[in-house]
Parts: structure tokens; sequence; C-alpha cells
């Protein structure tokens, strides 16, 4: 199980590293196949980086973030000196699918109680 959390760890890492070169405009761009890239990052995180004791904590950080990325991604993406926005939207891509399969692994651990 460690390696597995490593591995999703890592993940989630590189994910993170990818939205912040996308808005440093270093080369990287939010195209289809970044995005699928952060889209399967996501799901190994969701897969393999959180386990049972870090559902709460990564739900609520989750969902905080993708809150945050609604309601200040336009006064973000205002900020020239890094696009923000494009950050934003990374980020958004990496965290949905981890959210989802976080939530739906929880939800057959609990149907299974």
């Amino acid at each position: 199980m460690v390696k597995n959390n490593l591995i999703g760890s890592w993940s989630f890492l590189i994910g993170v590293v990818i939205a912040i070169l996308i808005g440093l405009g270093v080369g990287v761009n939010l195209t289809p196949v970044v995005t699928s890239v952060l889209v399967l990052l996501g799901v190994i995180v969701g897969l393999l980086a959180v386990g049972s004791k870090e559902v709460e904590p990564f739900v609520k950080a989750s969902v905080l973030m993708l809150l945050a990325a609604l309601v200040g991604k336009d006064i973000l993406s205002t900020v020239r000196l890094v696009n923000l926005g494009s950050v934003i939207d990374a980020l958004v891509a990496l965290m949905v699918p981890a959210a989802v399969i976080v939530a739906l692994k929880e939800g057959f651990a609990i149907s299974k109680r």
C-alpha cells in the first residue's frame, strides 16, 4: 500500500507542477493532450493516494479548491505576470477526477458496511 501511496503522491505533485508550468507559459499549454494527462494523473491520485483515513480531509480540500476556482477564476485571470486562469483550469482538470474517484470509493465502502 505504501508503494501505491507513493505513486499517487508523485502523480499529484507532477500534476501541480504541470499546472504551474502552464501558468508560467514555459512551453506547456493547456491542450487536449495535456488536459488528458492531468485527468489521468487525477484518476491515479484518486485511486492510489487517498486512503480511507484521508477521505474526509481530501474531499474538504477538493471542494474548497474547486469552489475557489469557480468563484475566483475571473479575478485571477486578470493577473498578467502569471496566467493564473490557466493554472486554475489545469488544477481543476487534476482535482475533479481525483475527487470523483475518492467519492465513488467512499460510496462503495459505505454501501459494504
